[in-house]
């Protein structure tokens, strides 16, 4: 059994910026792609980034230039840094680890941007 808890969010201003790290435990972590999610209120949830199990990494294009994702096998870990930060990312953030049609996901956290 997956178990993933996100952690980093917070309320900030906007410009100022945030990093998300999302832990993992019960598997081997390195076997699985890794992605990070958001949902706003009254929207959908919406693939932000996401990181190949080799370290390759995919970004929505709201964010390109903006969030790096990256993992650190040895400490199971997956983080999303945040810069530039706009009311509009807003939203809760979730990780999600992908392997073979398998998807596991974390419980969230809340990212609150103010004008």
């Amino acid at each position: 059994q997956v178990q993933l808890v996100e952690s980093g969010g917070g309320l900030v201003q906007a410009g100022r910026s945030l990093r998300l790290s999302c832990a993992a435990s019960g598997s081997i972590f390195s076997i699985f792609a890794v992605g990070w999610y958001r949902q706003a209120p009254g929207k959908q949830r919406e693939l932000v980034a996401r990181i190949t199990t080799g370290g390759n990494p995919n970004y929505a294009d709201s964010v390109k230039g903006r969030f790096t994702i990256s993992r650190d096998n040895a400490k199971n870990t997956v983080y999303l840094q945040m810069n530039s930060l706009k009311p509009e990312d807003t939203a809760v953030y979730y990780c999600q680890l992908s392997r073979r049609g398998y998807d596991y996901w974390g419980q969230g956290t809340q990212v609150t941007v103010s004008s």
